[in-house]
């Protein structure tokens, strides 16, 4: 989201001298993305942000593929998924492709004892159980029940829970990952007709700054590897930043969706998009208002994308037998619609309050051995009569 922000201490000018009151020197480090031409932020560090003690040997988190190539219809209980203590064991990818993660995380502990980097993704965490404060080196940010986290790469972060009861919905993307283009101009302001606007941005307010010397360990994703990486100095030592590459917040409850007269497509839904794949919210609304509109979404043929929907809460029009904490996977290269009577149900009904989120991926996702544990075998002949 390309909305400057200046948080902390900095000097008038980058790339200058900028001392301490002591008179050391703080030092400089560039936030950036796309080489030197994308998003980036300028921070100011209390230590050099370069020390490195100790690189233990790494392991593999990558996947298990159970179908590498997947035409079925599938529904996952993704409230199946065994709550874990540590949060990043938690975290079971199940549904993959070479562009993004789709995972489901259950993490227990309130808080752990090491910081997190991803190098390879930008993350965006749904909150769909759970409250607490993501606590970065570019400031925090409190969460909630319907928070979108979106957290850039290479962010060092941890996450405290206030409770053990917690639900992420997590996409993990090797694409960077923006608003829409489409809801903004050519500055990059969102537009009026947009569903949210800057208003509904939240950005950190907080900065945690330490300057202590020790040993820290930081975990880091790199290429499907995690290494322990002992650092000299604490990750979070910065005074202050600004510019445009730092973490943020949105609730889906400030998604302000979009109507019609007769049903609108899946695009007006959309919240956030890279060139692989785009999220959308479904929130409560009005239906169509067109006197023989049909509510329930019209049958429809996933040529180009596979299609993954989140439940989240409320009443699941198009579906039969859908709970919270389910997804539904419908595969490109098969048409899919609402369940037989699910048309028929939404004649005449006036709104909806179903909550949830869609991802559609632009390459085929695989099936991961995660997935079938949770997964409904026979959800594809859900559409016989």
């Amino acid at each position: 989201m390309p909305i400057y922000h200046k948080l902390g201490n900095i000097p008038p000018k980058r790339h200058t001298i900028f001392k301490k009151p002591n008179g050391d020197f703080y030092y400089e480090q560039l936030f950036g993305t796309i080489g030197f031409d994308g998003m980036y932020s300028n921070l100011y560090h209390e230590n050099r942000p370069t020390q490195v003690k100790k690189i233990a040997e790494p392991y593999s988190v990558a996947p298990k593929i159970a179908k590498a190539v997947n035409i079925q219809s599938y529904r996952l209980k993704g409230f199946q998924v065994k709550p874990e203590n540590d949060y990043l064991e938690s975290r079971k990818i199940i549904l993959t492709n070479s562009d993004c993660n789709i995972i489901l995380a259950a993490p227990k502990e309130l808080t752990n004892n090491y910081f997190y980097k991803n190098t390879d993704a930008d993350e965006l965490i749904f909150v769909h159980k759970g409250t607490g404060k993501l606590r970065t080196h570019l400031g925090n940010l409190d969460f909630k029940y319907g928070d979108y986290l979106l957290i850039p790469r290479g962010t060092i972060y941890k996450i405290d829970f206030e409770t053990s009861d917690n639900r992420l919905f997590i996409v993990e993307s090797y694409k960077p990952i923006y608003t829409p283009k489409r809801y903004r101009n050519w500055f990059g302001q969102l537009l009026e007709h947009s569903p949210f606007c800057e208003r509904d941005i939240r950005k950190p307010q907080e900065i945690e700054t330490y300057n202590e010397k020790g040993d820290f360990l930081i975990k880091i994703k790199k290429q499907n590897q995690l290494f322990n990486m002992v650092y000299a100095t604490h990750p979070f030592d910065v005074v202050g930043y600004d510019g445009h590459n730092y973490p943020y917040a949105f609730s889906i409850h400030d998604f302000e969706p979009i109507t019609g007269r007769i049903h609108q497509p899946p695009p007006v839904h959309q919240t956030f998009e890279t060139d692989a794949f785009v999220v959308c919210s479904f929130v409560p609304r009005l239906y169509d208002y067109h006197p023989d509109a049909i509510p329930a979404p019209y049958n429809h043929s996933n040529i180009d994308s596979d299609e993954v929907l989140y439940y989240v809460d409320g009443d699941f029009m198009s579906r039969n037998d859908i709970d919270a904490g389910h997804i539904s996977l419908h595969p490109a290269g098969i048409p899919h619609g609402p369940h037989p009577g699910a048309m028929e149900r939404s004649i005449g009904e006036k709104s909806t309050n179903e909550l949830a989120v869609m991802v559609d991926t632009f390459k085929p996702l695989m099936v991961t051995e995660e997935a079938l544990k949770i997964a409904d075998e026979d959800y594809y002949k859900s559409w016989l009569d």
